[in-house]
């Protein structure tokens, strides 16, 4: 027995000093640096997505290779002191973005572009919610550091950080770059289709899809990539390498969105609403390649007609409205009164959703406002204060001899408002720049609607937009001003803080509307005056149980979790209920046709939803609805509404989708408006 103990110590002794030596080695090291980034892909993978088993685990595995090879390399070229701290900071700094991003999704259920940190300090005045939001994703946090504290504790100590040999300079760099072109290699030829690794990697900026089938830092590496060195998707019909960007039964459409098939015919004594545009001039006068695809491409589209409700609401004025977080869970009869009647007495759209989009909350604004798809990788609202935008309302408006006003009742430069917002036609008020609201967290949106409804309801003819914030996170009764002053409106209420104080928050829109109402009425306008009301996106400053609570069941995440509300009234019209799918992206030709405004219905990537065209909804990770089917991207998978689906029915729509998401990038890109009608840009 003595002796057996011997040897078995003996055995241990051997082992442990075999285990020495290896992690003398500068390979130990590296494939450390590997183990590391497998960890945090897998973890973060797990924790976001609540699966490790999806094909896209595969890449996320093969690109942690040349990233440790990588790590290693440049941890490798100095003395023993340097590399250390080289390793220590690369480590470290790589699981920050980790945890960043998965504090990020905690909140906005997508991720946080490198586009997006250039507004980091904006981010931060919410710093209460921040640190909330760090405290419920502390589990995950400290796991993705365990790498980095194992390598501090135990890897200085054992790991060797000498300069690397020279001969075994290109024993690693061939790792890094073979790993790298295998990986490559693989989806190369694996399937090509839309959404597919190698769609995404190489044509379609996608970063909801992206991370989920490449990885976190493979989906960052790209996007920087494309931020600095810019990006050209490849739009339909294209090739690339010398394959179709399409599945081969659409190759014979090239230049042509496959237009959705109509369901009812159209009725010949509708006109289109169409502009005079010589696409085929534009086409023989242009050089660039890019315009000519675009041009091509919209004088295809098949443009919706006008209708029974076109020019219903021409010549009056006009009341937009953005609303903070506001949700159709908060319309009730004794709550929030003067919503509930705006919501019946007017058209009520029954499957409307309000899709959260990429970079920053302001783009559900600037769908709302524009009828445009942001652009993956950059605050789209922003950049639009360079364009010509001549579909907006206030340029709409202001063509037609009415005053457009805006105002918001938060910080003016927020989001570059202050940029975004005249350029739409507007003489545009925030706080500080003329709009005098007592300083809180959140604004009173009833405050703000006192102190303008003066500085336009004597006007002939107005159009004026408003951005509201007393719908804003975080909702508590000590951290938020307007749920505490209407905390006794909802303390009888059968649900939890966070529930009635986000309820406290929209009493606040719900009294602003009211006193409008009040205003118009008393100034004799309210007759002749539309309101609309739409929300920039869901409420997500509540937890999905906090949802499920208002809801009264448990919301779908992919569709549900975005249909909302949107609100669109006028005194005394006939109440006109409306169950076709439709979003936040159709809100500008609804209007433009009902006002009987001057616009090209091919030029949008939204549709107006009083047309007989057919539905769609699209979401931000490549998701849609349509009145046959619901298709979730992420996942894969159709859900039939109405039937057995035409062959070939989801590979349509989502090439009209990918087209929408690509075209609409380049229309701000390009400026195309400006292209387009360069003799009507004032």
């Amino acid at each position: 027995m003595k002796v057996l103990k011997i040897v078995k110590t003996l055995k241990f002794m051997k082992l442990r000093r075999r285990v020495l030596l290896f992690l003398e080695t500068p390979y130990a090291r590296l494939l450390y640096y590997i183990f590391c980034f497998v960890y945090l892909e897998m973890l973060f993978r797990i924790w976001v997505f609540k699966t490790v088993f999806d094909f896209g685990t595969l890449y996320s595995i093969l690109f942690s290779v040349p990233l440790g090879a990588f790590a290693f390399l440049l941890s490798s070229f100095f003395y023993n002191k340097a590399n250390r701290i080289i390793s220590g900071a690369l480590l470290f700094l790589i699981t920050v973005v980790y945890a960043v991003q998965a504090v990020y999704f905690s909140v906005f259920k997508t991720f946080m572009s490198i586009y997006s940190v250039s507004g980091t300090s904006q981010v931060l005045e919410f710093w209460s919610q921040v640190l909330l939001a760090v405290l419920k994703c502390l589990p995950v946090i400290l796991a993705l550091f365990l790498p980095f504290i194992m390598l501090v504790v135990f890897g200085f100590k054992y790991f060797k950080f000498y300069p690397l040999v020279w001969r075994f300079l290109p024993l690693s760099a061939c790792l890094l770059v073979l790993s790298q072109l295998l990986t490559v290699f693989i989806m190369c030829v694996s399937s090509r289709d839309i959404y597919s690794p190698y769609d995404l990697y190489f044509r379609t900026a996608a970063p909801e899809l992206s991370v989920q089938k490449l990885g976190l830092f493979t989906t960052m590496r790209l996007d920087l990539k494309r931020m600095v060195f810019g990006f050209k998707p490849a739009t339909f019909g294209e090739s690339k390498g010398g394959v179709s960007d399409v599945s081969k039964e659409n190759s014979d459409s090239a230049d042509k969105e496959q237009a959705l098939p109509v369901v009812a015919p159209q009725k010949p004594d509708y006109k289109f609403n169409t502009m005079e545009i010589d696409f085929d001039k534009l086409i023989s006068n242009e050089k660039d390649s890019t315009l000519i695809k675009m041009h091509k491409y919209f004088s295809s589209i098949e443009p919706t007609r006008q209708n029974k409700y076109t020019a219903l609401f021409k010549g009056c004025n006009f009341i937009f409205i953005t609303a903070e977080s506001f949700s159709h869970y908060v319309i009730d009869r004794e709550l929030t009164p003067t919503l509930y009647k705006l919501a019946i007495e007017g058209f009520k759209f029954t499957n409307f959703y309000n899709p959260v989009w990429g970079v920053s909350t302001s783009d559900g604004e600037y769908v709302a406002c524009t009828g445009l798809i942001p652009k993956s990788g950059v605050w789209s609202f922003y950049r639009s204060g360079e364009n010509y935008m001549p579909f907006v309302m206030g340029n709409q408006f202001l063509k037609l001899g009415y005053t457009a006003r805006a105002y918001h009742n938060h910080t003016y430069t927020y989001y570059k408002r202050d940029v975004s917002h005249p350029n739409m036609g507007y003489i545009y008020k925030g706080v500080g720049n003329g709009l005098n609201v007592k300083r809180t967290w959140p604004e009173s949106d009833l405050e703000m609607i006192d102190v303008t409804t003066p500085e336009f309801i004597n006007d002939d003819k107005f159009h004026v937009y408003y951005m509201t914030v007393s719908g804003h996170l975080n909702y508590s009764f000590t951290g938020n001003y307007i749920a505490y002053k209407n905390r006794q409106l909802v303390e009888h209420l059968p649900y939890s803080t966070p529930v009635k104080a986000y309820l406290a928050c929209n009493i606040e829109l719900d009294r602003a509307l009211e006193l409008l109402l009040k205003r118009l009425e008393e100034a004799g306008k309210l007759d002749n005056t539309v309101i609309a009301i739409s929300p920039d996106h869901y409420p997500y400053g509540l937890s999905r149980e906090n949802i499920n609570e208002l809801a009264g069941h448990e919301v779908e995440g992919n569709f549900e979790l975005y249909k909302s509300a949107f609100i669109l009234w006028k005194k005394g019209m006939e109440p006109v209920t409306v169950d076709k799918p439709c979003s936040s992206l159709d809100i500008i030709p609804t209007l433009s046709n009902l006002f009987g405004l001057e616009y090209d219905s091919r030029l949008l990537m939204g549709r107006d939803i009083l047309s007989d065209s057919e539905p769609l909804v699209i979401f931000s990770n490549r998701s849609w609805i349509t009145d046959k089917a619901r298709y979730n991207a992420p996942a894969g998978k159709v859900e039939p509404l109405a039937g057995e689906l035409p062959e070939g029915y989801v590979s349509e729509i989502n090439n009209v989708v990918n087209q929408k998401f690509q075209y609409s990038a380049l229309i701000l890109e390009k400026n195309y408006y400006n292209v387009v009608f360069p003799d009507r840009n004032p």
